[in-house]
């Protein structure tokens, strides 16, 4: 894809909602407030998972804004991909209210739109 003006403004947008979006609830996790550990405990996972999801989020959101290591950003991108379908997948699994569906469906749109509209300088086979 040929990086246009319009192609760099929509994956700038759509990465800095991304970016503050797993950061949020990344920190969210690694606070362990009161509603996510009680979702965590909804959905049957252990508290501690709380604290890994956290930290990967954060240093996912590093690597997709430092410029070049492409490969890791591939990664965080895979990363935040299977986290966003694994949580709502886990909603749907315990049939949760459709309103627990919006932030992962909203952050899995972003995730893939960032992906797909990344410059050419920030993909595996440019580097």
């Amino acid at each position: 894809m040929t990086t246009t003006k319009t192609t760099k403004i929509i994956y700038w947008i759509a990465t800095a909602w991304l970016s503050l979006g797993m950061l949020s609830t990344g920190i969210v996790q690694l606070l362990q407030l009161e509603e996510e550990v009680a979702s965590m405990e909804n959905l049957g996972y252990p508290i501690y998972l709380l604290i890994i999801l956290g930290i990967w989020k954060v240093l996912g959101v590093i690597a997709i804004l430092i410029p070049k290591n492409a490969l890791l950003k591939e990664w965080a991108y895979a990363g935040f991909f299977f986290v966003m379908t694994g949580a709502l997948i886990s909603h749907l699994a315990i049939g949760d209210a459709p309103t627990t569906l919006f932030g992962p469906a909203l952050l899995l749109v972003l995730v893939i739109t960032s992906w797909y509209f990344r410059p050419m300088n920030r993909t595996i086979k440019n580097q």
